[in-house]
């Protein structure tokens, strides 16, 4: 008997091993496996249909009678799992769009990116801007006028036109000294000011960047509207970028009334303002955008994902989901933007001579003109003589 005992299990063994390795959790019974923890905590792709379909089933559950039934065939486990992946039979008087999310599965990792990598990142490319601003004041100084100043001014832009761009550049400070208080507030001014002092300076940055936006939205179309004609490229540009635009050395190339760096800027601001001017409206009105779920299916269809040697994006998103996506593309494109603009604010204030009064007064010193945007002047001159105000 002891002889046939162990044959039977020695035949038994090897069954036993292959069920085990056609099914990893045949020895959990039918749990998740240190493994399945593991990948989950890396953030691994993996399938967990073990779990999102262990949700119950009444019909083939015991009777709520006996001794092992469980009310409605569902047991405790079950309906959080239920919850968790959006399976569970919910009811609410509520119509919106996320009331029947009670448990956002996915949020960590926002969560994570934004505490972490967000931060620690936006705070390297803001910081590093300035640094190098500062050093190539140090190295460079002023870009001065070349030539003697000949008294006589040109009008560079029309009143309409430089309360489009202070509209936009008064906004845009606000909303980016507004969205930083948001962004790193926890962390900076927390253990500085403390809880309560952060939290009227952040209720009150809410309401400031919620409302001053829609000025930013009009300003955005006011540039758009007068200078898109100016900022198209031409073939002027590559001459310009070729000479750097005359900033790391003497001289300036020719250019019209927007050299290269300037139209970049523009495109810069029109292209970058728009997009957080859209993922900003999503976040005003939750749930009511839903912009990445379905650029994620485009992206997917022609195999973008492919060319990175990524799969393709989930493009089925809770809306939860789609906030997430959107409040991060919206910092992170609000902060490139925000180190653009301060490379533009040290050039249009201490980097170069003459070039506040653009968009001070409108008027520029002729001589400016001439060495920054000599083929505008040509066009000026022609049309208008420049106004004299030297003093005799």
């Amino acid at each position: 008997m002891l002889i046939v005992l162990i044959s039977v299990f020695a035949l038994l063994g090897p069954v036993a091993a292959q069920d085990s390795a056609a099914d990893p959790r045949a020895s959990t019974g039918g749990a998740q496996t240190l493994e399945d923890i593991l990948a989950r905590q890396a953030g691994q792709a993996m399938d967990d249909s073990f779990r999102s379909d262990a949700i119950g089933d009444p019909a083939r559950a015991a009777p709520m009678t006996d001794q092992l039934g469980t009310l409605g065939g569902v047991s405790d486990s079950e309906l959080w799992r239920a919850l968790r992946y959006g399976k569970a039979d919910i009811t609410t008087q509520s119509r919106g769009p996320a009331a029947k999310t009670l448990i956002q599965d996915g949020g960590m990792w926002w969560l994570e990116f934004r505490q972490g990598p967000l931060l620690t990142y936006g705070s390297y490319l803001l910081g590093g801007t300035l640094l190098l601003l500062a050093l190539f004041y140090l190295i460079r100084g002023r870009i001065r006028i070349d030539g003697e100043k000949t008294g006589r001014k040109i009008e560079r832009f029309k009143a309409f036109e430089r309360f489009g761009h202070w509209l936009l550049a008064s906004s845009f400070l606000v909303l980016g000294l507004t969205g930083l208080i948001s962004l790193f507030g926890r962390k900076v001014m927390i253990p500085t000011f403390g809880h309560d002092a952060f939290s009227t300076i952040a209720i009150g940055s809410k309401w400031v960047h919620n409302n001053i936006s829609w000025a930013f939205i009009v300003a955005l179309v006011i540039i758009f509207v007068v200078w898109v004609v100016h900022n198209l490229p031409d073939r002027t540009d590559l001459n310009w970028l070729a000479k750097g635009g005359g900033i790391f050395s003497k001289g300036h190339p020719p250019a019209k009334k927007f050299n290269a760096g300037q139209k970049l800027v523009f495109w810069s601001v029109i292209i970058l303002g728009g997009s957080i001017s859209l993922t900003g409206l999503s976040l005003l009105f939750p749930f009511d955008l839903q912009l990445f779920g379905p650029t994620f299916a485009k992206l997917n269809a022609i195999g973008a994902p492919g060319w990175f040697g990524m799969a393709d994006l989930s493009a089925t998103l809770s809306p939860q989901e789609e906030m997430q996506f959107a409040q991060l593309w919206h910092a992170i494109v609000s902060l490139v933007l925000i180190a653009i603009v301060f490379a533009h604010i040290y050039i249009g204030s201490v980097g170069m001579e003459g070039a506040f009064d653009a968009m001070g007064s409108g008027q520029v010193e002729e001589q400016w003109a001439r060495e920054h945007h000599s083929l505008w002047v040509d066009e000026v001159t022609t049309q208008k003589p420049a106004t004299s105000t030297k003093e005799a």
